[in-house]
């Protein structure tokens, strides 16, 4: 960063630590809520050598993430996404340019296009009336809600990527939840990318390394067996829905198109549904239980609301069977 830049306001900085003693101790977005309400919502800091700037109002992030959208569109290099993404070539962490833009075209059209979401509503279904049934039978005991939010999300992320039952995947999912929870602190080797020891001797790279290898070896498993079944599909010997997986082998190394995908951008792709499908999923939801449970008044409000809705669904429903043919 050039030294003449005029930058945002922010707090002071320490000599090579720069703001990082203000995020310790505390929830970081606590710690920068409050800052922000000093600094304004346009803030400076210096997390060790990296400088950030943190956005703290609608809109001023409107103009970050609609107006200017283009200058912030790249994301820095992190040991978590050159390990677990390929070398950061999933959508979420790959540099802005021509890769990344046909990457996000297969990502909306193809894989969030709307008839695809609504072709995996049976399975959401299905897990949401397990998880409500679980809880039911739960009564009068308390839970850990917040675990079974998150395994639910992982089991309907799995079952719309996977489509069938793998051997491996729940062995799977455990590698890809603890991947998120290893790359979710601060990693010295980030904060101080100069010195380059700290990358040699970090203990999560180790692990990470260590949880890339098993995910990686999954993945090449889960992808053979989409291929071998899609040979057979179109043979006519294998009847098989489309799944997430195989509409990325649809963009598998194409010689009839300006872009394809290579085998590591497959896998990057899926190890980025899980973390966007579960992680976030689960952790809105868990939110918001918090917020409503502190809140009885939005609580009874949400409860009237779902009332309402169930009886609109089951009169629907009913008058669907009733102008069928033979009911």
């Amino acid at each position: 960063m050039n030294p003449n830049s005029k930058l945002p306001p922010g707090p002071r900085k320490l000599p090579i630590i720069g703001n990082l003693h203000q995020l310790a101790g505390s929830l970081p977005y606590h710690a920068l809520r409050d800052m922000a309400k000093i600094h304004g919502p346009l803030m400076h800091l210096r997390l060790g050598q990296v400088p950030t700037v943190v956005v703290s109002s609608a809109e001023v992030a409107k103009e970050v993430m609609k107006t200017h959208d283009v200058v912030f569109a790249s994301r820095p290099r992190i040991i978590a996404t050159d390990i677990m993404a390929y070398n950061s070539i999933n959508l979420a962490f790959a540099p802005y340019g021509e890769y990344w833009r046909q990457l996000r075209k297969i990502c909306i059209q193809e894989l969030l296009s709307s008839a695809r979401v609504q072709s995996f509503k049976p399975i959401r279904e299905e897990e949401l009336y397990n998880l409500i049934k679980w809880i039911a039978s739960q009564v009068g005991s308390p839970i850990n809600l917040t675990e079974r939010v998150f395994s639910t999300m992982f089991t309907i992320t799995s079952r719309s990527a996977f489509g069938k039952k793998s051997r491996d995947q729940e062995k799977f999912i455990r590698v890809v939840k603890e991947s998120i929870k290893v790359a979710g602190g601060f990693e010295a080797a980030d904060l101080f990318p100069s010195i380059k020891i700290l990358r040699l001797i970090s203990a999560t790279r180790i692990k990470l390394e260590r949880l890339h290898r098993e995910a990686d070896r999954m993945l090449e498993t889960f992808i053979n067996e989409h291929k071998k079944d899609r040979d057979a599909a179109k043979s006519g010997h294998l009847e098989k829905e489309e799944d997430l997986v195989d509409v990325l082998l649809r963009f598998h190394d194409r010689s009839d198109t300006a872009f394809s995908l290579t085998t590591n951008s497959i896998k990057a792709v899926i190890l980025d549904i899980f973390g966007g499908g579960s992680d976030t999923s689960s952790t809105t939801v868990d939110r918001a239980m918090v917020e409503m449970t502190r809140n009885p008044r939005v609580m009874k409000k949400a409860q009237e609301e779902f009332q309402e809705n169930v009886e609109r669904s089951v009169r629907l429903m009913a008058t669907r069977y009733r102008r069928k043919p033979g009911l």
